[in-house]
């Protein structure tokens, strides 16, 4: 049983964090990058999105729920272009310091928080559905599903506070070292996440020939 459990939460991290499938890494970017160094906010907002995906990975493994995998793989792009977007539409027209020496921003507004833990859990959802493919594949024949879909999202949940550390530090570099704005660590980061979304979803579109 514990070989078992070890061996989905490795499944888990690896999938999350694997450079190869990197739409998952651009919305993990792009959700967290207006919170980092905030732990507390990061591991709630993380957690959001863990609990979105919990529900339709869960539902999809167990044959539940079944959605046009081509579909989804057109939606997770939008995901990250939606998130990316929202981020530049409040940090690129509210009101944040500029100075290097200020880099912690003001609290975010209600509704800024309310957005983004709702953009967590519903575009959790459709990664989840997307995390399911992989798994059914891994799965096989197994009959009992409840420890490796237990192990497998820990797995995902320790890789997604990986990946948050990682950008922390960083972010950290950059704006303390290099004296850059969290502004412009914002948009920056929003501005290559929803570029490279676009791309995404323009190469999973079939248009009509």
């Amino acid at each position: 049983m514990i070989s078992e459990f070890l061996v989905y939460l490795r499944l888990g991290f690896e999938h999350i964090t694997d450079v190869g499938g990197y739409d998952h890494l651009l919305f993990v970017a792009a959700l967290t990058a207006t919170d980092l160094g905030r732990f507390r906010r990061l591991f709630w907002l993380v957690t959001a999105f863990t609990v979105g995906h919990s529900i339709t990975l869960a539902l999809a493994t167990l044959d539940l729920v079944r959605v046009d995998t081509s579909l989804v793989e057109i939606l997770i792009p939008v995901t990250i272009l939606v998130t990316s977007a929202v981020n530049a539409f409040w940090w690129g027209f509210g009101k944040r310091p500029e100075s290097p020496e200020d880099s912690s921003p003001e609290e975010p507004v209600e509704s800024e928080t309310r957005v983004r833990y709702l953009l967590a859990v519903a575009f959790g959802l459709i990664h989840g559905l997307g995390f399911s493919t992989f798994l059914r594949a891994a799965l096989g024949w197994e009959e009992n599903v409840f420890l490796p879909l237990l192990s497998f999202n820990i797995g995902l949940e320790i890789g997604q506070l990986a990946i948050v550390a990682v950008l922390s530090l960083v972010a950290f570099l950059l704006i303390r070292g290099l004296g850059l704005t969290r502004r412009a660590w914002v948009l920056g980061v929003s501005a290559i996440t929803g570029g490279m979304a676009l791309v995404l979803l323009l190469q999973r579109i079939q248009f009509p020939t």
